[in-house]
C-alpha cells in the first residue's frame, strides 16, 4: 500500500457531467494529500471544465478521435508525469488502458459492481467498496464517486465533498444578470431537438414568458442548440425580463458564469445534460426536466428525495408519462416520439422555480 504518494493522477476521460461527477475524488485526494502532484486525464472536449481548479495541478489531454496516434502522445505525456498511483474513476475498458499506461505501482477503482464494463476491473490493484445502492436497486452516480473517494481517502470526511465542487467563485466570470435590479433570476438551457432529452422549444418559449413576469430569465444554447437558441430570441425579441446567451461554446466560461449566477440564488432549468450538473456544482438551485434519464442515478446531487422539505433542486416529469420512461435510451422508440418530454407543462416547470426562488437563498458557492 502507498502511503506518501507523490504523484497521482485520475482517470476520467469523459462525459461532462460524469467529469463534474468525478470531482468529489479529486477534491478528497487533495485533502489526503495536500503536497502531491495531482494530474487529470481527460478529452479535450471536457478539459476546460477542468481549468483552474484550485486541487488540480496538470490536465492531460487524451485525444480518443486521433486513434493510433493518440496513444502515441499519451503515453509520452504519461511517462512525463511518472504517476506512481493512478485512480480510475471511470470504470469502462478504455479507462483501464489509459490507468495500465500509465505504469503506475498501484491502481485503484470503482468496485467491479460499479463498473459500466465489470470485466476490465481486473486491471486493478485495489477497488472501493460497492457503492449503497436504494431499495429499487438504483445507485446515484454521485455515490459511486463518493464510495471511490472514501476508499483512496480513508482519513478524510468526504460527506461534504460533493457541494461546492469548485470552492473558489471566478473573478472575472461573466455576470448574466448584471444590467437588472430584479430579485430573482432563472436560466433556461436549451437541448437539441435530435437529442432524446429535449424539451420542445415552444415550451421553453412559453415558460419564458410565464417567468418574465417577475424573474430575469437568461435563455443559454450551446453550439448544437445555437439555431434554436437564435430563433428563440427573435420569437421573444419584445419580452421585457429576458435576454439571450446563444451558441456558448466554453466551458470554462459557462462553469465561471454557473458560479456567478449561484452568488445571485438564480435557479437553472433543463435536461439531464452536462450543463445541469456544472449548474448544481456550481451551486445553483435546479429544476430537471426529466424524461428518458432517471434522477435516481443521474440527477442533479443532492437527489431531492434524500435533501428534505427544504430541498435545493426540484424534479419535473410529465404527470401523464408513459409507462416506458424513464428508459436509459439514446434514442426514442415510442411511436409519437419521446413524449416523457413533451408532456411537462410549463406551468408545472414555473410553480417548480417559483418553489425555489422564493425560499431564503442559500449559498453553496461559496463555502471553503
Amino acid at each position: 500500500m502507498l502511503h506518501a504518494p507523490r504523484r497521482i493522477l485520475i482517470v476520467r476521460l469523459s462525459h461532462l457531467g460524469d467529469v463534474v461527477h468525478g470531482l468529489p475524488v479529486l477534491r478528497a485526494l487533495r485533502r489526503a494529500h495536500p503536497r502531491a502532484r495531482i494530474g487529470w486525464v481527460v478529452q479535450p472536449e471536457f478539459a476546460d471544465i477542468l481549468a483552474g481548479h484550485p486541487d488540480l495541478d496538470e490536465v492531460i489531454l487524451f485525444e480518443r478521435r486521433a486513434g493510433f496516434a493518440a496513444w502515441v502522445r499519451l503515453e509520452r505525456e504519461l511517462t512525463r508525469f511518472g504517476a506512481d498511483w493512478t485512480v480510475d474513476a471511470q470504470g469502462n475498458t478504455k479507462s483501464a488502458l489509459v490507468a495500465l499506461s500509465a505504469r503506475a505501482p498501484r491502481r485503484s477503482g470503482m468496485a467491479r459492481a460499479d463498473w459500466r464494463e465489470p470485466f476490465a476491473a481486473s486491471t486493478l490493484t485495489d477497488s472501493a467498496p460497492a457503492a449503497a445502492r436504494s431499495a429499487d436497486g438504483s445507485v446515484h452516480a454521485v455515490d459511486r464517486m463518493l464510495a471511490l473517494a472514501r476508499h483512496v481517502a480513508p482519513d478524510i470526511d468526504v460527506a461534504d465533498l460533493a457541494s461546492n465542487l469548485w470552492p473558489t467563485p471566478v473573478a472575472s466570470a461573466r455576470d448574466l444578470f448584471a444590467h437588472t435590479d430584479r430579485e430573482r433570476y432563472a436560466i433556461l438551457h436549451l437541448a437539441g431537438a435530435e437529442d432524446v432529452r429535449s424539451w420542445p422549444a415552444t415550451s421553453f418559449a412559453e415558460l419564458a414568458r410565464d417567468l418574465a413576469r417577475d424573474h430575469e430569465v437568461v435563455i443559454v444554447s450551446g453550439p448544437l442548440e445555437r439555431e434554436a437558441g437564435l430563433r428563440l430570441a427573435q420569437e421573444l425579441h419584445a419580452l421585457q425580463g429576458l435576454q439571450h446567451w446563444p451558441g456558448q461554446t466554453g466551458l470554462g466560461e459557462l462553469r465561471a458564469a454557473f458560479q456567478s449566477a449561484a452568488l445571485k440564488h438564480a435557479v437553472f432549468v433543463g435536461c439531464d445534460s452536462g450543463p445541469l450538473h456544472v449548474a448544481w456544482a456550481a451551486g445553483m438551485r435546479v429544476v430537471l426536466l426529466a424524461g428518458p434519464q432517471d434522477s435516481r442515478r443521474t440527477g442533479p446531487w443532492p437527489p431531492p428525495e434524500r435533501d428534505g422539505p427544504d430541498a435545493r433542486h426540484r424534479i419535473v416529469r410529465a404527470t401523464n408519462s408513459p409507462e416506458c420512461a424513464p428508459c436509459l435510451a439514446r434514442r426514442c422508440t415510442h411511436p409519437a416520439g419521446n413524449v416523457c418530454m413533451q408532456r411537462i407543462e410549463p406551468g408545472t416547470v414555473a410553480r417548480a422555480v417559483r418553489a425555489l426562488t422564493v425560499k431564503s437563498p442559500t449559498v453553496f458557492a461559496t463555502a471553503p
